[in-house]
């Protein structure tokens, strides 16, 4: 059987450093790597190739456009990487989110190339975007949905919604997240409290960071410690402003280092995840191989991805019983220990990589 040639589309690039899908992308790089597969692997990376840009990443090769992979110009940057990987003959291509996809009736119509796109959330959904923008991320479902030969999607929720809206069965992927455990620690520049409550997230209204900040400043029993991008709007700048007095809530800014990470995650007593929108978050994913005994918002999502075995808040008010709850350390630990287990069970790289190299290149994953 021929080298089979694979692309990587929708991502910013790798090394990781931006967010889930530059997270999966070099995931299924290291594990094509680690497995020896004879696959050519190509990942599509944002950006101008300035000198001594690497050109490779652990056997895969990567290659660039001048565009950028967020905001508006990511259709063009998706939709520019579809058509060179066409070009180039590859056998098949992983998309990776809908933004590109009003070009792939023509990778169907023009070639030969196995189409797998990874829907992510129901982006549409998400209470950021305007009327316009939601009504062409509609389509762009509706069009990644219509001409993929595999629709993958990171949650039962996600494959839910498309079962019912077009009558398409997905394939379930969710991410892995032990890759988080596997750095070494380093030091968070600031001092932590002895204990304390965890957030991590982007600073945007559908993950609820107002319910949780007006919880915990009714609650100084436990500080917590909230780490996002306050300042990349007005939506967090204000919150930020209005909150900074409480001696309690440490609000700081993004951290990306693994290894910061990694310290902030184990020294947590709680983790509050207030995602709403989208399916299988990365950072619950990660968080749940720590032990950490974790309360998340009420959706189907995180209900699915915790296989309902989390705690859970539809208000403030719930919030502050689950910490009220931390007095019962036999049951909190409880909850830790289950988060632990699935995390083993469901959410590894080594699993994740099977299941996509499954999709991607069937039959020779049958052959190996």
């Amino acid at each position: 059987m021929k080298t089979a040639a694979v692309a990587i589309v929708g991502c910013v690039g790798i090394p990781a450093a931006y967010g889930g899908f530059e997270t999966l992308a070099e995931n299924l790089v290291l594990y094509r790597e680690k497995r020896a597969l004879d696959m050519q692997l190509t990942v599509f990376c944002s950006g101008r190739e300035p000198e001594g840009m690497r050109q490779g990443f652990h056997g895969a090769s990567l290659r660039y456009l001048p565009l950028s992979a967020n905001g508006v110009s990511s259709i063009a940057y998706d939709a520019c990487s579809l058509a060179l990987a066409m070009w180039s003959r590859a056998d098949a291509v992983l998309v990776l989110g809908v933004s590109g996809a009003i070009a792939l009736p023509f990778v169907r119509c023009l070639s030969r190339t196995r189409v797998v796109t990874n829907i992510d959330g129901i982006e549409w959904r998400r209470a950021k975007w305007g009327r316009l923008a939601r009504s062409f991320l509609r389509f762009s479902e509706w069009l990644a949905v219509r001409c993929s030969h595999v629709v993958v999607a990171d949650n039962e929720g996600v494959a839910e919604h498309v079962a019912r809206q077009y009558g398409v069965t997905c394939t379930v992927i969710a991410y892995g997240g032990d890759h988080a455990m596997d750095v070494v620690g380093r030091p968070y520049p600031a001092a932590l409290p002895a204990r304390y409550a965890l957030a991590l997230c982007r600073i945007e209204p559908e993950n609820n960071v107002e319910m949780i900040l007006e919880a915990f400043s009714r609650s100084p029993s436990l500080p917590l410690v909230f780490v996002g991008n306050w300042n990349a709007s007005a939506f967090g700048r204000e919150l930020r402003a209005r909150y900074h007095r409480y001696g309690h809530l440490l609000l700081a800014d993004p951290e990306y280092h693994p290894g910061v990470l990694k310290t902030l995650r184990e020294g947590a007593s709680l983790y509050v995840h207030g995602h709403s929108a989208g399916g299988t978050n990365p950072s619950l994913v990660e968080m749940m191989h720590f032990g950490v005994p974790v309360i998340a918002f009420d959706c189907v999502f995180n209900r699915y991805t915790t296989h309902g075995q989390a705690l859970y808040f539809a208000d403030a008010a719930g919030i502050s019983a689950a910490v009220a709850g931390l007095s019962d350390s036999e049951n909190m630990a409880a909850v830790g220990r289950r988060m632990h287990e699935l995390a083993l069970r469901h959410y590894t790289w080594d699993q994740v990589g099977a299941d996509y190299f499954q999709a991607i290149a069937p039959g020779y994953m049958r052959a190996a």
